[in-house]
């Protein structure tokens, strides 16, 4: 069948034209030589024609073809009705992200004098934030701990009214949360970003334990269910944004592959979305030469000043604090 058919695009001559096409009509690709011979690659993208997964996997074709391919090693499958809303619509799980909020104490940040700064978060810095995890939670993840530690500092220098909801939102990938797989592929968006929410003054006095089971609790409502609940909210409520009040929006990309894409030049040194809207989890190396997770942060100039003297703070290894672990042991990285 063809691309509006739903199958696999592979079968008549005419799809490739169609999607090389669609692709060319939702994206923008920018290559820049630096002196040193090297290459910076930037693609700007519509979200609606992919996610992270379907873009990488966008992007390996291209490697694959650049190196002397003649077709890409996983054909691009196009379904995309596989997740249409239910008929009748209905919504069955509870959608925070979603919440219509009226911006009555000016939590959404404003635009001006803002500050884009990276944290680099490799064994120590993680050790360092783990010794405040409750023994009951010392199994959560990297990505859980880093985002649970982040939400709250970040929510301590903006300064919000303590009554204020502040939201987190982890965007998770669903490819695997279905009882049928999603086809080998499929690039169109398997995502979902549940989120969960916590008054200010909570969120700021109580210990980091408290936010990191929110966070926890959020990606597991990621559910099949969850996944076709959104999909309905979609219909009935005509695609609306998520709340941008309060809100800090996560994903980890760590794990996407991106660093593995080689277009004959060899890996890329670094790789990773750059959007002030979300923060994004990178691999990286830095200076020393370990190994670990870049976290971009955007925030008001003096709140930056105020999240830098939080986050510091909060690294220093001083044991005699009341709500240091003394049961601490540093865990492998599970992100």
């Amino acid at each position: 069948m063809g691309l509006g058919g739903g199958g696999a695009c592979q079968v008549l001559t005419w799809d490739h034209v169609f999607l090389g096409l669609f692709w060319m009509y939702n994206s923008i690709s920018v290559v820049t030589q630096l002196l040193c011979g090297g290459f910076i690659i930037i693609v700007r993208f519509n979200h609606t024609m992919c996610d992270a997964f379907g873009y990488i996997q966008f992007l390996t074709a291209l490697s694959e073809m650049a190196k002397g391919a003649s077709t890409p090693s996983t054909l691009p499958i196009w379904q995309r009705e596989l997740f249409c809303a239910r008929d009748p619509p209905r919504v069955t799980c509870t959608h925070h992200e979603y919440d219509e909020v009226v911006d009555t104490n000016g939590t959404i940040i404003p635009l001006e004098n803002m500050e884009t700064r990276s944290f680099f978060f490799g064994p120590t810095e993680i050790s360092a934030i783990r010794r405040f995890i409750p023994r009951h939670l010392t199994r959560c993840t990297t990505f859980e701990v880093l985002t649970a530690c982040l939400w709250r500092r970040r929510t301590i220098a903006l300064q919000p009214n303590p009554e204020d909801e502040m939201r987190v939102m982890t965007i998770v990938n669903a490819r695997l949360k279905f009882k049928h797989r999603v086809p080998v592929g499929y690039y169109g968006n398997v995502f979902a970003n549940p989120a969960t929410i916590f008054k200010a003054r909570d969120l700021c006095n109580k210990p980091l334990g408290h936010a990191l089971e929110l966070v926890m609790k959020a990606k597991s409502e990621a559910t099949e269910e969850y996944l076709k609940s959104v999909a309905d909210l979609m219909v009935i409520k005509g695609r609306p944004n998520f709340t941008a009040v309060g809100s800090f929006l996560v994903s980890d990309v760590t794990r996407s592959g991106l660093l593995e894409i080689d277009f004959g030049w060899g890996k890329a040194v670094y790789a990773g979305p750059d959007h002030h809207i979300a923060g994004f989890y990178t691999r990286h190396i830095n200076h020393k030469g370990e190994s670990g997770i870049s976290v971009p942060i955007w925030l008001p100039g003096v709140a930056m000043k105020r999240f830098v003297k939080e986050l510091d703070k909060m690294l220093e290894r001083d044991d005699n604090d009341d709500h240091v672990n003394p049961k601490h042991v540093l865990a492998n990285s599970k992100l």
